[in-house]
């Protein structure tokens, strides 16, 4: 009896260890720790105007080959973006540096929340060599915030645009920034590098950010674009908007009209889709026509270029758009 009473404990316990480290790898791949207590939010039906085809292409399969050869890390994989068969398809990727892990946690975003590792040292030329290898005329360079860090990781920036300049000359750069909140002197250095466009996003509407944006401050946010602005005039400064998140077009008309006192040049807007349960809830799904609307009114309040539509993102038709960007600043004299 009592050696089956051992046994008996002895699988109890293995069993148990089991179960605990199961628990405890869990935890550990959680992207969103921060977010685990709140309460499960249904996940909305996608209208038709949503839906996307699945990414089965052949150049799809190059793009994220290239991607994996150089150790890269994507904003349209790690935000799980709707459009990456159709960008990839072209090749079209956007460079998310500095890591795969973000030190805020906005409601709203994919991209994995945690205290990051060191900056990889590699990983400018590796981003330059990829973009020459995709042939890319013009490409983005996102982040995750890296609050961590004393400078936000500017420098880092400013050492990726170099290293594009060194290996693909003749592609055009599209920075997507964090805020770089409390980090003085981190948009010089940014700006020193010499992007062809700055684009950092406002997300959302002011009354929304304690909950959509706790990290952030939507008037830091708007200081930095302007900021932008006085160190180069001649750059071009870009924000996008989401809605679906409980904004109403009074209060986007109000970003709009703050955004062109910062002169903003392009603004995008699109449909806000919540990535999981436990995520921002979708309010609603705003249609094609109120998107054409959004559109409309910015045009008229003075922005050079306006992409407005349910699918579109920050990167998405990137340079067809910087493109029109210029043309529409040529043309204005």
């Amino acid at each position: 009896m009592r050696v089956a009473f051992g046994r008996l404990y002895a699988y109890i316990c293995a069993a148990m260890t089991v179960v605990f480290d199961q628990t405890a790898n869990e935890r550990r791949a959680l992207r969103h720790p921060e977010k685990a207590h709140r309460p499960d939010t249904p996940i909305q039906r996608k209208p038709e105007w949503i839906r996307v085809k699945a990414p089965v292409s052949r150049e799809y399969a190059e793009t994220k080959s290239i991607v994996r050869e150089h150790n890269l890390k994507t904003v349209c994989e790690e935000a799980a973006c709707p459009n990456i068969g159709e960008c990839w398809t072209h090749r079209h990727a956007t460079m998310m540096i500095m890591g795969d892990t973000c030190t805020r946690a906005c409601a709203f975003c994919n991209v994995k929340t945690g205290l990051p590792g060191p900056l990889d040292a590699q990983e400018p030329e590796n981003v330059g060599r990829a973009v020459a290898k995709l042939g890319l005329k013009h490409v983005v360079i996102t982040s995750v915030d890296r609050d961590d860090l004393a400078d936000g990781g500017a420098e880092h920036f400013a050492r990726v645009i170099g290293a594009i300049r060194q290996f693909s000359p003749g592609t055009t750069v599209e920075v997507l920034t964090p805020d770089f909140l409390r980090k003085a002197g981190a948009a010089e250095i940014v700006v020193a590098a010499r992007p062809d466009v700055f684009n950092h996003n406002l997300e959302t509407v002011p009354r929304l950010y304690l909950k959509v944006r706790p990290g952030a401050r939507y008037f830091a946010s708007l200081q930095l674009l302007a900021r932008v602005k006085e160190l180069d005039p001649t750059g071009f400064t870009k924000s996008g908007l989401m809605v679906g998140l409980g904004e109403s077009r009074e209060e986007i008309m109000q970003v709009m009209d703050d955004l062109r006192a910062a002169n903003v040049d392009f603004l995008t807007i699109g449909q806000y889709l919540q990535p999981t349960r436990k995520h921002a809830p979708l309010v609603r799904f705003w249609t094609p026509d109120e998107f054409k609307a959004l559109e409309s009114m910015a045009r008229a309040k003075g922005f050079l270029m306006v992409s407005a539509s349910p699918l579109t993102r920050s990167s998405y038709h990137a340079d067809t758009d910087f493109a029109a960007l210029k043309a529409a600043r040529m043309n204005r004299g």
